[in-house]
C-alpha cells in the first residue's frame, strides 16, 4: 500500500561509517516498509542514506536533482527516479510538493529548506501538513529560537519533535505530540505577562521654590 510521498532534509556531507548515516538509512527502511516513498535531494550523505535503506526495504527513492549542478554531482544510485529541476529554487519547490517532511540534522542548506517550509505553513502559502524534526540537535535550535527570533507557540505548534527515527512513522500518522517548549521556571507566557505598575508623568510645569522666606 502507497501511503504517500516523504520529503527528507538532511545533510549531504555524512559518511557510510557515521551514526548519523545508518540513522538516515534506517529512517528510508522505515518509510518503505510503511508505504511510503521518500523523496531527497538526490546525491550524498543523508540523501544517500535515505535513498539505500527504502530501497534495500523493496520501496522506491525520488531524488530531486539541480540541472545546473551536472558537471560537479551525479545522484547516487540508489535514487530510482530522478526528477531534474533547472535551478535550486525549482529543486525546493519540487520537493515541498510532498504529503509529509521529516529533517534529520544538516547544516545551511537543510536549515533553510526547514525554515522555508516552516513559513508557508506559517503564511498558509501550501496546506499543513506534518512536519518532523528528528533529534537532539533540532531540540536545541527550536529552544534558542525564541530568544533569537520573533516566534509564537502557535508557530512552533507547526512542528513535530521526536528523539530518533524510530518515532517518525508514529509522529506522520499523528501519534506524536506537536513541540511544546519548556517553560522556565518563573517564566511568563504570552498570556501571563508581568504586571508592572506605569507611572504617569505630569505635564503639569513644577512650581520654582519661592525665594521669600
Amino acid at each position: 500500500m502507497r501511503n504517500g510521498c516523504v520529503t527528507v532534509f538532511g545533510s549531504s556531507r555524512i559518511h557510510a561509517r557515521e551514526a548519523a548515516y545508518r540513522e538516515a538509512f534506517r529512517l528510508g527502511q522505515l518509510l518503505a516498509e510503511a508505504g511510503y516513498t521518500p523523496c531527497t535531494g538526490g546525491y550524498s550523505g543523508v540523501m544517500e542514506a535515505v535513498s539505500r535503506g527504502a530501497v534495500e526495504a523493496g520501496g522506491r527513492a525520488i531524488g530531486v536533482t539541480v540541472t545546473s549542478w551536472g558537471a560537479r554531482l551525479r545522484p547516487n544510485r540508489w535514487v530510482t527516479e530522478e526528477v531534474a529541476a533547472p535551478d535550486l529554487f525549482q529543486r525546493i519547490a519540487r520537493m515541498i510538493a510532498a504529503d509529509a517532511y521529516v529533517a534529520m540534522p544538516g547544516g545551511l542548506g537543510t536549515l533553510g529548506e526547514v525554515a522555508l517550509t516552516w513559513n508557508l505553513f506559517q503564511t498558509k502559502s501550501i496546506p499543513r501538513r506534518p512536519f518532523v524534526l528528528v533529534g537532539p540537535a533540532w531540540r536545541a535550535v527550536l529552544a534558542c529560537l525564541p530568544e533569537a527570533v520573533r516566534i509564537e507557540p502557535r508557530d512552533l505548534e507547526l512542528v513535530r519533535l521526536v528523539d530518533s527515527v524510530d518515532d517518525v512513522i508514529g509522529a506522520i500518522r499523528g501519534r506524536r505530540s506537536f513541540y511544546r517548549p519548556r517553560q522556565a521556571s518563573g517564566a511568563h507566557t504570552d498570556r501571563e505577562a508581568p504586571r508592572r505598575n506605569t507611572v504617569m508623568a505630569s505635564t503639569r510645569p513644577r512650581r520654582r521654590p519661592s525665594s521669600r522666606r
